[in-house]
């Protein structure tokens, strides 16, 4: 299994741990406010840890569990200490109206985290697209991004251990595209689904011989 660190307190730091603690995973939990990382370390228990603010996290792979518009600048702040880990940016840059991006030029907060982060690091877009209850109690598709073939195959085996299926869209500069999906998440949940139970998921059609060879 993975050994996993999550930067973040919040509600999804909570959900992606408990799930990885049930998935056989080890976590560690580190938070500006040390007090908060200590209280959600012990309710998620299984052996799960705290780590200290800036330090080099225990984990090979590092889920920043952040608000968008502070990823980049947590992952600036850690430098070096991040340099050979797999960094999972799983936010979602939504403008005030939450029918937009942020940000307005064709990037993402995964591509502005790779250009922060230590050269050895490998950047990971996941989770974005999954709201927090549907990753807590159900088992959803979870797209992924990135440009480092061997960041994707250890975040890929995180994910299958959640007893969830990931599904590779391509390198980074998808990230943006998968940042749009979770505009088209929220979109679909005041609209066309009117509610917040469901996930975007892929739909294979099964082989069929057509006989002409």
């Amino acid at each position: 299994m993975s050994s996993i660190s999550i930067i973040g307190t919040g509600n999804m730091a909570r959900t992606i741990g408990a799930r990885a603690i049930a998935g056989g995973n080890t976590v560690e939990i580190t938070g500006r406010d040390q007090s908060k990382a200590t209280d959600l370390a012990k309710t998620l228990g299984g052996g799960t840890t705290t780590g200290e603010w800036g330090t080099a996290p225990a984990g090979h792979i590092v889920i920043v569990a952040l608000l968008y518009d502070g990823v980049v600048p947590a992952v600036a702040q850690y430098g070096d200490a991040l340099a050979g880990k797999v960094i999972v940016d799983i936010s979602n840059p939504f403008n005030s109206t939450f029918d937009g991006l942020a940000h307005r030029e064709e990037t993402s907060i995964a591509q502005e985290v790779a250009k922060a982060a230590p050269a050895s690091a490998g950047v990971v877009k996941a989770f974005n697209t999954v709201f927090r209850h549907v990753l807590e109690k159900g088992r959803p598709d979870v797209f992924i991004a990135g440009d480092n073939a061997q960041a994707k195959a250890s975040v890929e085996a995180f994910i299958e251990s959640l007893g969830m299926r990931p599904l590779d869209v391509g390198g980074l500069k998808m990230a943006h595209w998968l940042e749009g999906a979770g505009v088209v998440t929220v979109g679909l949940a005041n609209h066309g689904v009117g509610n917040l139970d469901f996930a975007l998921s892929i739909t294979e059609l099964p082989c069929v011989e057509d006989g002409s060879a």
